[in-house]
């Protein structure tokens, strides 16, 4: 416990520093954001904000670790599953600097390279010794997939990307949203005993991470993590989720996260069937509540304290057996 409060903290200290140089390199080779023009009209402010900010937290994770996966080979796995779909995120980043309307590139296309690279990182997880098993919060019982782990896994982390991305449309929300579900598997990675400490080494750094991005994030906001840091930490949180066989836990720990891919879908889903009828004002969820007159500092708090409360009943739901 103590080794990870020190590395959250270092990774902080040592990350705050040069976010002020990031996000003037940013402004200065045109990463303004493109609004869509459909958003909510309150966004046209944000315009111009340097976005894929998401490197202020992926260099930190990437660079402390690999000095850890030197020592504990298994953290290859998740760092490698982060890396790609950072990678897929900053070319849809750089899709959206282009389009003037803010779209990018369009779901229909990059959803087969998600699944195309979730498979690779389930296969990667799986080669690292990642456990074929998913344990059943309270009843203590196991699940063995075997064969299937593979697209269990992949499944896993498309949701994961996909909510995290969904998630991240206002100031600070997804970073502290996503930073209190590295908080929930860290504690219970270290609840399963000593040979998952390293996994929960690994949460302190992505935890100290998305705190210093959310130095320049929260409201208003200087930078936007982009899809760059979006895509990235869904991976990177699912890769964890899955390594430490507590990956059920996942909706519980991520509720917020749950009920905004649950309005999406179910906006799309009526809208289709209804020839063009409405259940939400807008989706995802925040914007509808946006429209609906709240403030953003608002909605964005109280998706941190509904993320607080979820989080501590994942963590309850792990240690009782």
């Amino acid at each position: 416990m103590i080794a990870a409060l020190l590395l959250a903290s270092g990774t902080f200290l040592a990350t705050v520093p040069w976010g002020e140089y990031l996000i003037s390199w940013l402004q200065g080779h045109g990463f303004g954001k493109q609004i869509r023009a459909d958003g909510p009209s309150g966004h046209e402010t944000k315009r111009g904000t340097p976005t894929m900010g998401g490197i202020l937290i992926l260099v930190p994770v990437l660079l402390i670790g690999g000095v850890m996966a030197r020592n504990a080979a298994r953290l290859w796995a998740p760092l490698a599953v982060t890396a790609i779909f950072a990678a897929l995120g900053a070319v849809d980043d750089v899709r959206g600097l282009k389009d003037r309307a803010g779209v990018g590139w369009l779901a229909r296309f990059k959803f087969p390279w998600q699944v195309a690279l979730a498979l690779v990182g389930a296969w990667l997880l799986y080669r690292s010794g990642a456990p074929t098993t998913a344990i059943i919060p309270v009843l203590g019982r196991t699940i063995d997939l075997g064969a299937a782990y593979v697209p269990v896994a992949a499944f896993v982390i498309v949701s994961t990307v996909n909510a995290v991305n969904l998630h991240d449309g206002l100031d600070g929300m997804a970073g502290g949203t996503v930073a209190m579900s590295f908080v929930a598997f860290a504690l219970i990675a270290l609840g399963a005993g000593p040979r998952n400490v390293d996994l929960a080494l690994l949460c302190a750094v992505f935890i100290g991470a998305i705190m210093a991005f959310l130095w320049y994030n929260v409201h208003p906001a200087r930078v936007f993590m982009g899809d760059l840091g979006a895509l990235g930490l869904g991976a990177g949180l699912a890769s964890v989720a899955l390594l430490t066989g507590y990956w059920l836990l996942l909706p519980v720990v991520g509720l917020v996260l749950v009920l905004e891919v649950v309005a999406d879908i179910l906006q799309v889903a009526y809208f289709k069937l209804t020839r063009g009828r409405r259940i939400f004002r807008m989706a995802p969820l925040h914007c509808h509540f946006e429209l609906c007159g709240w403030p953003e500092t608002r909605i964005v708090l109280r998706a941190w304290i509904l993320t607080a409360v979820t989080v501590a009943l994942g963590v309850v739901l792990a240690m009782v057996k």
